[in-house]
């Protein structure tokens, strides 16, 4: 696949470079853009006078062989894992969000149920060591 998406980029390089060529070499058919915006401008569309014209064929022809290549290349680069998702969203579903705070009058997420009133107390056991910290990426 990488070189068949190689060989379609080439060749959009090349269609770019003629399209280039074919439209520097027309001659100019009216007053640029003020002529469209005037009443003879609607009589020609796009400041074209000959329909025959071998250029203007040309022209046409390398801007739908741009667009056609350029979809191309986007049908090799699709892949069928899933949906194709940003850096932003990877790294959003990589991190973890905080506990919501409990509601006012619940027991906290750690916390145990009350004792009942005919057992005796437990006695509270050292706190196990903190998780040592890791290094930041």
């Amino acid at each position: 696949m990488p070189l068949m998406y190689t060989a379609i980029i080439i060749l959009i390089l090349v269609v770019c470079f003629l399209l280039a060529l074919v439209v520097l070499a027309q001659n100019p058919k009216g007053g640029g853009i003020s002529s469209q915006f005037s009443a003879g401008g609607a009589a020609s569309m796009m400041g074209v006078k000959r329909t025959g014209d071998l250029l203007e064929k040309l022209t046409w022809g390398f801007a739908i062989g741009l667009v056609v290549l350029s979809l191309s290349t986007h049908m090799l680069t699709r892949s069928t894992a899933g949906p194709v998702r940003s850096v932003n969203q990877e790294r959003a579903l990589e991190t973890k969000l905080p506990a919501p705070a409990p509601a006012p009058g619940a027991p906290a997420p750690g916390a145990s149920a009350p004792a009942p009133a005919n057992t005796a107390p437990v006695q509270p056991t050292a706190p196990a060591p903190a998780p040592a910290p890791t290094p930041a990426k």
